[in-house]
C-alpha cells in the first residue's frame, strides 16, 4: 500500500476529447492506483480552466475528437496554455495522449476541409488529411513499443517480454514524424501513423502518443503501472516497486485478440 503517496491526472477537455471511449484511460489509471492505496484526483482541464492549474498535476491525459472539435481545443490551447502543458511534459510528467490528441501536440494539423490548425509544436510531427473522399484507417491495430528508454522499462516491468500493445484505430489525418520525434513502436499488424512508413504514435520526455484507443490502457495495464510508478518518481524521487494486481482478464483478451490478429505474444 502507498497511502503516502498521492497523484493528480489533469484530464483534458472531457467534453470536446472523448469521442471513442478514451476516457476509460483515465478510469484505468484512476482504479489502478487507488487499488494500491494512492489517492489519486482527477482534474478536468477545459476552456475555462486557468493554464497555470497545470502546474498541480502529475499525469496528462487527452483523448479524441472529431475535427470540428479538435479545432476548438487547439485555438483554446494557443499561448499560456500550451506554455503550461510543454513545460509539465519538459519536467517529466507521464502522459498518455490517444486518438486526435497527438495530432495537438505537433507542429500543424491539415483537416480534409478547410485551413491548416496550428498545433502545439511539442513533437515535432505534422497531422495531414488526404482528403474527405480518402478512406480512413480503421481496424484492430498491434505494435511493438520501440522507443528506446521506454521499451527497456516496459520490457523489465514484464518480466522480459516485449512491449506489445493492442488497440483499435479510427483516424482520416496521417501523422508524419519529423527527425527530432522519436517513434512510439512499430506496426504488426494496422496501419498506424500513416498506413506508409510502420510508425506508430511517438514517445516525448515520458509522453505516450498514440493512435491506438479502445481505449489503450484497459487493454494494455502495464502502461498504467508504468504511468503510476513514473508519476510518482518524477514528483517524489522514489522508485518504487508496485504491487501486483490480477490482470488475468486483460491478459486473455489481450490472448485472444492476439490469436485472431496471427500475432505471437
Amino acid at each position: 500500500m502507498s497511502t503516502q503517496h498521492s497523484l493528480k491526472i489533469g484530464w483534458l477537455y472531457p467534453q470536446l476529447m472523448s469521442t471513442y471511449g478514451d476516457r476509460g484511460n483515465v478510469i484505468a489509471l484512476q482504479q489502478r492506483a487507488q487499488w494500491r492505496g494512492i489517492a489519486i484526483e482527477v482534474v478536468p482541464y477545459d476552456q475555462s480552466t486557468p493554464p497555470d492549474v497545470l502546474d498541480q498535476v502529475d499525469i496528462i491525459a487527452g483523448g479524441g475528437a472529431q475535427d470540428r472539435q479538435q479545432e476548438i481545443v487547439m485555438r483554446d490551447l494557443a499561448g499560456a496554455k500550451t506554455e503550461a502543458i510543454r513545460r509539465k511534459l519538459d519536467a517529466g510528467a507521464p502522459g498518455v495522449f490517444t486518438c486526435g490528441s497527438p495530432q495537438l501536440l505537433g507542429k500543424y494539423y491539415e483537416p480534409g476541409q478547410g485551413e491548416r490548425i496550428d498545433g502545439m509544436g511539442i513533437i515535432d510531427l505534422v497531422s495531414k488529411h488526404p482528403g474527405i473522399d480518402a478512406p480512413r484507417c480503421i481496424g484492430n491495430v498491434v505494435f511493438e513499443v520501440t522507443a528506446k528508454r521506454l521499451a527497456q522499462e516496459l520490457t523489465e516491468m514484464l518480466g522480459g517480454q516485449k512491449p506489445i500493445i493492442v488497440g483499435f484505430e479510427n483516424h482520416g489525418g496521417r501523422t508524419f514524424l519529423g527527425e527530432q520525434a522519436e517513434a512510439l513502436g512499430t506496426v504488426i499488424k494496422g496501419f498506424g501513423n500513416n498506413a506508409e512508413d510502420k510508425t506508430e504514435g511517438a514517445f516525448y520526455h515520458n509522453a505516450i502518443a498514440t493512435y491506438s484507443h479502445g481505449p489503450l490502457i484497459p487493454k494494455n495495464p502495464f502502461i498504467a503501472d508504468w504511468m503510476i510508478k513514473t508519476a510518482i518518481k518524477n514528483k517524489y524521487g522514489e522508485d518504487i516497486q508496485l504491487s501486483k494486481l490480477d490482470d488475468s482478464l486483460a491478459d486473455r483478451a489481450r490472448a485472444t485478440m492476439l490469436d485472431r490478429l496471427g500475432v505471437k505474444d
